[in-house]
């Protein structure tokens, strides 16, 4: 019986969480997280959280081969689980966020509810800290309602960065948007020798902290032969299309304003838009916003979404006057390699004493003591001009302070003499 009780109390012991790449046959304790995670959540979030899966069960071969290769879908779907015994405790998602890879976004977290949220999940944060080196900068987004998550992100180093809103247009404000004719006279097709003016407006549309959070550069507004393709085939899968353009200002010779919008054929889905607007031309916004409307009027009547970061201010004001509704808030939170090193470290910094650190720049005897300076040889220099002392004394007192300073005393007497 004693026996027993031992094997007992060590088999919790010998568990311990593995931390490793999904897996085939975690595909279902993935989809059992997912409905746990989304359950809570607005029946929209839950609908694209299980579609989603679906999709990850459909391409899960072709994402798991172009993961061992480098290639531009290499990292389409970077998740780790961690795994306790056979049963899974939780998953996380991440993925470059740059094309140069600098910074990473955590897309998800998802965590078993009887398991502690706390220790597993900062397991599977630091994981891919550790792991992905990289990874200079971390980002994410978590619901400002989501205290869990909030406490999670925030123990493991991410501070706010900004907040975001996502707003919800209805097909019956987007057709009264669309019937007034929007003033964009210099309005012009996306292509890659525009990237560098992209790259402009954005950099100009955001603060400097969150600028150099993100970490662009005019290639990430460039697209390849092969993402070309990927998208093309991806519209032609989901049954969508992609509009963009820009407003180009021919005496500043930069880009004022941008739109992209994502509009779906069959009439399930609400359309996505996305804007970035100079904050010195805010007048855009009603222009842009009546653009994406007229283009919406081709495709089934269906919502349009946007958002807005806190440092837009003057979108916010214009989406909340026209009567755009909130669909939700989210904090944007950064976590900077900084922290990283600070935790690798045993000793802090505060605990550091300078006299210690600086032991090998103290000198190795005691310095020598000086007998003469500017302001005494400028007096000798007046004393020997009124009266005309002896020679040999002065230099026996100098050698008596200073042997360096006793040889160098007869040519100054010699030079007086001269």
């Amino acid at each position: 019986m004693a026996a027993r009780m031992k094997m007992a109390s060590l088999l919790p012991r010998n568990l311990s969480v593995v931390i490793r790449p999904v897996q085939h046959r975690d595909l279902d304790g993935i989809e059992r997280l997912t409905q746990e995670s989304f359950a809570a959540q607005t029946p929209n979030g839950a609908c694209d959280a299980m579609r989603q899966m679906q999709w990850l069960r459909s391409w899960y071969g072709l994402l798991k081969f172009l993961n061992w290769f480098p290639n531009p879908l290499q990292y389409r779907f970077c998740a780790y689980v961690a795994e306790q015994g056979r049963m899974l405790l939780g998953m996380i998602q991440v993925s470059p966020f740059n094309r140069t890879h600098s910074t990473w976004r955590v897309d998800r977290v998802m965590l078993e509810r009887a398991a502690d949220k706390q220790a597993i999940g900062s397991q599977l944060l630091r994981y891919c800290f550790e792991s992905i080196l990289e990874a200079r900068t971390w980002i994410l987004e978590v619901n400002v309602n989501d205290k869990d998550a909030l406490a999670l992100y925030r123990k493991n180093g991410f501070q706010r960065l900004a907040e975001m809103t996502y707003w919800e247009i209805e097909p019956e404000l987007l057709q009264e948007l669309a019937q007034s004719e929007p003033d964009l006279a210099n309005l012009l097709p996306v292509s890659n020798a525009d990237a560098q003016l992209l790259y402009q407006l954005d950099t100009s549309s955001m603060p400097p902290l969150v600028r150099q959070v993100f970490d662009r550069n005019a290639d990430d507004f460039k697209t390849s032969l092969f993402g070309a393709l990927t998208e093309a085939f991806k519209q032609w899968v989901t049954k969508t299309e992609v509009v963009s353009g820009y407003v180009f200002e021919p005496q500043r010779k930069a880009a004022i304003g941008y739109f992209q919008v994502r509009l779906e054929r069959k009439g399930q889905q609400p359309h996505v838009g996305t804007l970035t607007v100079n904050p010195a031309y805010t007048w855009l916004y009603p222009e842009l916003l009546s653009q994406l409307a007229r283009i919406a009027q081709d495709f089934p009547p269906q919502a349009l979404q946007l958002t807005s970061a806190d440092y837009h201010p003057e979108r916010e004001e214009y989406l909340e006057r026209i009567g755009a509704s909130r669909r939700e808030h989210t904090l944007m939170m950064s976590r900077s390699v900084w922290h990283k090193l600070r935790e690798s470290k045993f000793v802090s910094l505060e605990g550091i004493q300078l006299p210690e650190m600086l032991q090998g720049l103290q000198p190795a005897r005691k310095p020598i003591p000086g007998g003469m300076s500017w302001a005494q040889q400028g007096q000798h220099l007046s004393s020997d001009r009124g009266a005309q002392p002896n020679t040999t004394k002065e230099t026996v007192a100098f050698s008596y302070n200073s042997s360096v300073e006793a040889s160098s005393q007869p040519e100054s007497a010699d030079a007086q003499q001269e």
